[in-house]
């Protein structure tokens, strides 16, 4: 996915609040960071890009603050390719980060191309979709023309930050899939994907930017530029999976979300067990809740390591993966010898993670192992930010199951996707026994907006119930 965080100042250096707060975003991306800032003194960009494949972007960015200069700047963490990108265009000089999914990038591609346009920021031979989109950006007449001009070109979604000589010009996805925040504070403004930014360096959530709204943010307020539009589609899983507990999108706190899906659920489950228990990180919210709502205590019987684990994205090889999500997570046999656990877990797709740690926590001696799922199944892949959108159908367990018992991962799919259905139970009892659970069961989708608190009609569900919009 990825997230971004730029800052502007009236007077002194905007950098330590700039590195602080990118780097509040860490656990939205894993594979890019970049930095860049603007001095009105020196009229001089500077700009960093770094691997954080192998590394963090505090590490990677700490010995090279004194590089970066100036009031303004804006950073990111990407799980795409090498950004910012820093262009020089009639619109005046800017540097430009992304939060996007584009899924018609060739056909885009090749009508630039077709306009005698090039790309020089080539990613491991491919085209950078952050350079493309900026140079979407360069055929309007103003920023606010260029970016309704992106707007109408790409499938997916596509929130951006442009530091200019002016300002900070924020664009968030006309359907607002992504999030965007401002945040203020005594002489500054930021302005972030997580409000969890914040809180530390001083700022307060000042206003959340809607669906499709331009506006330019200076060290002396808000500029409006493009009103919002009225249909919203925030992405669901930021609540479930993506969000860091103290963060807020539409108000909406992260924890609070996750800790109501659990409580919910906790009242009307039967099943008598000893402890409820989160899986690390995203689990816990939900697992706390489930234990108030089921009158059942909780037990932390797994613990995440996190001096060198700290993030909850993993890499995306497979293997590497697969390894990562073992050694992260390590149980206490203590806390599980003889006991009939409960379990929550933020989602199942793949179903990799969830058969390996049932397995350890047999292992451990385990009675029983219930699992309960904040979200309902993922029987689609997302194609508008990127969570399941590498991902083809067959590789998730649904899907599979889904192949196996019609001879076609594509038929019937509303039937499995609807809770009560006899295919739904039935796909349900196939996941369950395949990875010897004593129970399985997932969040309904009903449920899960509903802890939300937006309308079904401002939420996007398409991985789980198949609606989309383009």
């Amino acid at each position: 996915m990825g997230g971004f965080f730029g800052t502007i100042r009236k007077e002194g250096s905007c950098v330590p609040d700039l590195f602080y707060g990118t780097d509040y975003n860490s656990h939205l991306g894993t594979k890019r960071g970049g930095m860049a800032t603007f001095n009105t003194e020196t009229s001089a960009f500077s700009r960093s890009i770094h691997n954080l494949e192998s590394s963090y972007f505090r590490s990677k960015f700490e010995d090279e603050l004194d590089q970066f200069s100036g009031e303004a700047g804006i950073g990111v963490i990407s799980d795409t390719d090498p950004q910012p990108i820093v262009l020089n265009s009639h619109l005046g000089r800017f540097a430009i980060v992304t939060v996007a999914k584009i899924v018609n990038m060739e056909e885009i591609e090749k009508e630039l191309l077709d306009k005698n346009m090039h790309f020089a920021e080539l990613s491991s031979g491919r085209t950078n979709q952050t350079e493309l989109l900026a140079l979407l950006i360069i055929q309007g007449k103003t920023f606010v023309d260029g970016i309704e001009n992106v707007f109408s070109h790409i499938k997916g979604s596509c929130s951006m930050l442009l530091l200019t000589e002016d300002g900070i010009i924020i664009a968030r996805d006309k359907l607002g899939r992504t999030p965007i925040v401002v945040g203020k504070k005594e002489g500054a403004y930021a302005v972030s994907s997580e409000s969890t930014s914040f809180p530390n360096l001083g700022y307060e959530v000042d206003y959340f930017i809607g669906p499709g709204e331009i506006v330019r943010l200076r060290a002396d307020g808000i500029e409006q530029m493009r009103k919002p539009n009225e249909e919203m589609q925030i992405c669901s899983f930021l609540w479930v999976y993506y969000g860091f507990p103290t963060s807020f999108y539409e108000g909406k706190n992260v924890e609070d979300v996750r800790f109501s899906c659990g409580e919910r659920m906790g009242r009307e489950d039967t099943y008598e067990v000893d402890c409820v228990c989160g899986i690390p990180d995203s689990g816990v919210g939900m697992a706390l809740g489930y234990s108030q709502g089921m009158g059942v205590p909780y037990h932390r019987a797994v613990s995440k390591y996190t001096p060198t684990w700290p993030r909850s994205f993993t890499p995306s090889n497979q293997e590497l993966r697969a390894l990562v999500a073992k050694m992260k997570l390590i149980p206490n046999a203590k806390m599980l010898k003889d006991k009939r656990l409960l379990f929550c877990d933020d989602s199942i797709v793949r179903g990799t993670q969830l058969r390996d740690n049932v397995k350890e926590l047999y292992a451990c001696g385990a009675k029983e192992v219930h699992i309960r799922i904040a979200c309902p199944p993922i029987v689609y892949s997302c194609p508008f930010i990127g969570f399941t959108a590498q991902k083809t159908p067959l590789e998730l367990i649904t899907r599979r199951i889904i192949k196996e018992l019609e001879g076609d991962e594509n038929k019937n799919l509303d039937k499995y996707s609807t809770a009560g259905t006899p295919e739904y139970e039935k796909m349900v009892s196939i996941i369950c026994e395949r990875f010897g659970l004593s129970s399985l069961k997932f969040n309904t989708l009903e449920a899960l907006v509903d802890a939300i608190g937006l309308p079904k009609c401002k939420v996007c569900t398409h991985c789980f119930d198949g609606s989309s919009h383009f």
